[in-house]
């Protein structure tokens, strides 16, 4: 049986909890190893365990448990609702000198950017499990893209180009400095004659 402080924190958090939630409750590391042991919670990843009948947020355990990942490329044109493919792996972009190791191992594709660049364009968005995830806006997201495009499927870059230029909130103006700073505005302004 759970106990109850453990059980508030998963109803709160959808089903999942992360140990250190767990040992502010009161719950031992012990205790959870038990819970798991007895077919209570599963343990999904270090440190983070749900309920058996739960779908787990991977993106939401995955950023709380290494808190400099940033959601980029596809998975970031997917919360942007820019593309309709749905990332088979998570793709995230890490300050150069980070070890993403452990994150290549769990699937994820990983880039690397510079640390003064790592936090420009950051941003909140809604994972499908209703949790708050740092990712990186609709322009660093496009930057990005056009910058890694012969590391993607071109028929994606060209589609979330075409959903953003349809989108009332578009920033022309933060796109094109956006691109200056990655290098990148050449070929924004040949995607952009071509569709505006």
């Amino acid at each position: 049986m759970l106990p109850v402080e453990l059980q508030s924190t998963l109803n709160r958090n959808g089903g999942m909890v992360f140990a250190a939630q767990a040992n502010k409750a009161g719950i031992s590391n012990e205790r959870l190893r038990l819970l798991v042991k007895a077919g209570e919670l599963e343990r999904v990843a270090f440190g983070v365990y749900a309920l058996p009948d739960r779908f787990v947020d991977e993106m939401f355990a995955a950023q709380t448990r290494c808190a400099k990942i940033i959601y980029s490329h596809e998975t970031a044109l997917f919360l942007h609702d820019l593309t309709d493919r749905d990332p088979l792996d998570y793709t995230v972009t890490v300050p150069t000198g980070y070890n993403a190791s452990r994150l290549r191992e769990r699937g994820f594709t990983v880039f690397t950017i510079k640390r003064e660049l790592h936090l420009l364009g950051v941003t909140k968005l809604t994972t499908l499990f209703g949790h708050r995830v740092v990712a990186y806006d609709l322009e660093r997201t496009l930057c990005d893209c056009l910058r890694n495009r012969n590391k993607m499927d071109i028929a994606v870059v060209t589609d979330a180009v075409k959903r953003y230029v349809r989108r009332s909130d578009k920033n022309l103006n933060v796109l094109m400095r956006m691109a200056e700073t990655f290098c990148v505005a050449k070929l924004l302004r040949n995607y952009m004659e071509v569709l505006l």
